[in-house]
């Protein structure tokens, strides 16, 4: 009952073939197989990149498939993943991950100590970060990730238990909320979830300065969790709640002091302007002092500073309006 498949959504990126490379590296009992979900709209299952990542897996490579999901996002790569594995357990792991060097020995052990009533087992995120100077802004996003409950990025589940809980909420678009919400679900339906002893890293790939202000999509994510979960929601995850009220009175204040201006009311709205400049310079210093200083970091954080608060609000209003009249799970599971 430890025998375990490995589901691994991904868009082909470059980290894909250090994530295979370790799987097969990894000592201990190899799953019996390997299933991957290429995401990409359109795919291209002759595409150098992909041809690259499948020859590092050596022996493995027999065990391994390749399905397709339409680039519709890794809550419905995974239900695709999870459709074609037949064994009791099923481990997710994201194309940017590499697996401990005792990984597949560890899972098993990590399997055998789950009791009856344990749907899955998490495992040990790590996050390299640069020695010799204090981590950028992404860096510690992506190192928030070691405190974080029940992320995908290696999580192991009981197979049966996700089919009783029609697998991931496709409503998730991105790779944000979707696992929290599948937590949930499953803790309301009676089921344990545990921390494993596995190890994975979880290295911090490059990205746009402007990154954290395409991160903003995540509000609409949120909206949609307090429809499903009610407002409580943070409480039940165990989730920062982030900054979302003050970015919203930020925005009001600058929007304000636009409309003021218009309007001729000068003294209203030039508080109101100092009321936004307070705001956005307190958010940047946030920012600002526990990273690097450098110009360019300094620099980025000023910038997207100003852009962040608009962005959240924007999409935390459009996710609440979108999924307004969104269902309820069990009225739309498959």
């Amino acid at each position: 009952m430890t025998s375990y498949s490995v589901v691994i959504p991904t868009l082909v990126r470059g980290t894909l073939a250090d994530c295979l490379a370790a799987l097969a590296a990894a000592t201990g009992p190899h799953p019996d197989a390997i299933v991957l979900v290429d995401d990409r709209p359109d795919p291209d299952p002759r595409s150098e990149a992909l041809e690259h990542a499948l020859t590092v897996l050596g022996d493995l490579r027999a065990r391994t498939t390749v399905r397709t999901s339409g680039g519709r996002g890794p809550a419905a790569a995974r239900n695709t993943g999870l459709r074609a594995v037949t064994t009791p357990w099923v481990a997710f792991l994201d194309d940017d991950v590499q697996v401990g060097p005792h990984w597949c020995a560890q899972l098993v052990q990590d399997l055998k100590e789950a009791s009856p009533d344990t749907a899955g087992v998490q495992g040990v995120i790590t996050v390299p970060l640069p020695g010799g100077r204090r981590p950028t802004d992404w860096e510690r996003g992506t190192a928030g990730l070691v405190q974080a409950r029940w992320i995908t990025a290696d999580m192991a589940y009981r197979s049966d238990a996700l089919r009783q809980a029609g697998g991931f909420d496709e409503r998730f678009p991105r790779a944000f909320r979707e696992d929290a919400d599948l937590a949930l679900r499953l803790l309301d339906a009676g089921w344990r979830i545990r921390q494993g002893r596995r190890t994975t890293l979880h290295p911090v790939r490059p990205a746009s300065r402007w990154a954290s202000v395409a991160q903003q999509r995540g509000n609409a994510d949120d909206a949609l969790m307090r429809h499903l979960h009610g407002p409580d929601w943070w409480d039940k995850a165990v989730a920062p709640r982030g900054r979302i009220r003050r970015h919203a009175a930020i925005t009001a204040a600058g929007a304000a002091a636009c409309a003021l201006a218009a309007a001729g009311h000068r003294r209203a709205a030039t508080a109101c302007a100092l009321g936004w400049a307070a705001g956005t310079a307190e958010f940047a210093r946030a920012r600002i002092v526990p990273g690097p200083r450098t110009r360019e970091e300094v620099t980025t954080m000023l910038a997207t500073s100003v852009a962040i608060p608009p962005a959240a609000t924007w999409h935390r209003l459009a996710g609440a309006w979108r999924h307004r009249n969104t269902p309820a799970w069990r009225e739309t599971a498959r």
